[in-house]
């Protein structure tokens, strides 16, 4: 025989389950296509500062500004994230990042709406994530590696 569930027991089940949902929806990976390899989980980059810098192949200051990130993506506590702003994705945009000289992490999809972000109007520009995975702040024109380690403190 079944019985109704009573008011506070029904109270606790609805509860439960809403815990529930939050704790698994909180287990779902954040994860980008790359332009080659594996896809890059998000969470794998706590406890680093990442740069998720947009270029392009037309972009004078983009190309000046290459050989800096490729130095600091060397850093162990630093991670170079690379998107086209154009779109390219795929074997184009790997052959592209090759011409280019770029040795840093290119994303084949743009990470911005994932994180509410504004896709920046103007190039290059770089996105400062903190180790906790907040967004410090967002750059206009080339970096260098001295202005991102005067930023970071390091």
């Amino acid at each position: 025989m079944q019985y109704p569930v009573s008011g506070g027991r029904a109270r606790g089940l609805m509860v439960a389950a809403v815990l529930l949902t939050v704790f698994l929806s909180g287990c779902q990976k954040t994860e980008f296509e790359r332009a080659e390899g594996p896809r890059l989980n998000w969470d794998n980059l706590r406890g680093q500062w990442v740069l998720v810098n947009y270029w392009a192949e037309w972009c004078k200051p983009c190309l000046e500004e290459i050989p800096e990130l490729n130095e600091l993506d060397k850093a162990p506590d630093i991670a170079v994230l690379g998107v086209n702003f154009d779109g390219v994705t795929g074997a184009e945009l790997a052959e592209l990042g090759e011409r280019m000289g770029i040795e840093f992490t290119m994303l084949a999809e743009d990470p911005a709406s994932r994180f509410g972000w504004q896709v920046p109007v103007a190039l290059p520009a770089t996105f400062v994530v903190n180790p906790d995975g907040e967004l410090l702040e967002t750059r206009f024109g080339p970096q260098t590696e001295a202005d991102i380690r005067a930023l970071i403190g390091g």
